[in-house]
């Protein structure tokens, strides 16, 4: 009698660890399951927030699940992505991401406390192309009149940038590079102080994003001369491309993409990914990307690690050579 209940005993423990067993496989597969957290390394309301809000609205009707953004600011975005990075990877942390943390930052920053080649690539979600301003009462009106003033008046023109190493500074290194020019660099804080700038006069050029920038250029504030980018933008189609305007290889974009913490499972990754494509087919986000003059990518893992890879080896040239740091 005691040996058949301990049979009992012993085969009950034994159906109860196989169905524990199968209820956390299926826990696995069922993905995702709960909330999932996007890190956004910047303050809300630019750019590179407002895209992962629009794909993860998607994203949370897809799943039924919640998808929360978290905006985790500071350090040219090196806190979020030390967050991220440090978060577990377990497919329920998304870092959305800039060309800072991701490809300029490792050539400017003496030290980072994250490895920006660990994280698991998800997806591309759009490239921001950057175009070329200048104050509304400067004497050109295109970009080749751009190009003799600053040989005319060498080392005197002058431009802003939303600081040492953002897109806008590179963008005017490359610019100088190309055309044989000298400009003055004026750095400030960030995206609103540089246009503020260039909008009172204070400055004479900014390469800015386009998204940023069309507002200001609608509101008849400053000028467009040219945008880097292989078509004219939609709410711009008025305005040449940089090629157009007799600049060829001139090459500048931000970049907002979706990747997750070091170890993450691939699976995952792809299965993100697959619903990012998704999403970014839906007319309805193609035409909110339009609005703030982004260009939809998507893809899968593999091509975004291409792409960052072609970024990182243009950066790698071009930051060292011109000795941009902010250390």
């Amino acid at each position: 009698m005691h040996r058949v209940l301990r049979d009992a005993s012993l085969l009950a423990c034994l159906l109860a660890v196989a169905t524990g067993m199968n209820v956390a496989q299926a826990q696995q597969t069922q993905y995702p399951n709960r909330a999932i957290r996007i890190i956004v390394p910047f303050p809300a309301g630019g750019t590179v927030d407002i895209l992962p809000r629009i794909v993860g609205e998607r994203l949370s009707k897809k799943w039924g699940q919640a998808v929360v953004i978290e905006n985790k600011a500071g350090a040219g975005g090196n806190i979020g992505a030390q967050i991220a990075a440090t978060s577990a990877p377990d497919g329920y942390t998304i870092f959305s991401s800039s060309p800072g943390p991701l490809a300029i930052n490792q050539f400017i920053y003496k030290k980072l406390q994250y490895d920006p080649a660990a994280f698991v690539p998800i997806s591309l979600l759009g490239v921001v192309p950057t175009v070329l301003l200048t104050r509304k009462d400067l004497p050109v009106a295109n970009l080749q009149d751009v190009v003799a003033l600053a040989r005319k008046k060498d080392g005197v023109l002058t431009y802003a940038s939303q600081g040492n190493g953002t897109t806008s500074h590179l963008a005017a290194i490359m610019f100088q590079s190309l055309t044989k020019t000298k400009l003055v660099h004026v750095p400030y804080a960030g995206t609103a102080p540089a246009m503020l700038a260039l909008v009172s006069g204070q400055v004479d050029l900014l390469f800015d994003n386009a998204s940023v920038s069309i507002g200001q250029y609608r509101g008849g504030r400053i000028k467009m001369l040219a945008v880097a980018a292989e078509k004219r933008l939609e709410l711009a189609p008025e305005i040449p491309t940089f090629t157009e305007a007799g600049l060829r290889n001139f090459e500048s974009r931000a970049f907002i993409a979706f990747v997750a913490p070091p170890g993450t499972d691939p699976a995952i990754a792809e299965t993100v990914s697959a619903a990012v494509d998704e999403a970014l087919k839906d007319p309805d986000v193609r035409k909110r990307f339009a609005e703030v003059s982004v260009i939809p990518q998507g893809g899968r893992p593999e091509q975004l690690s291409a792409f960052l890879k072609k970024e990182i080896a243009r950066l790698r040239e071009l930051i060292p050579a011109n000795s941009v740091s902010v250390d």
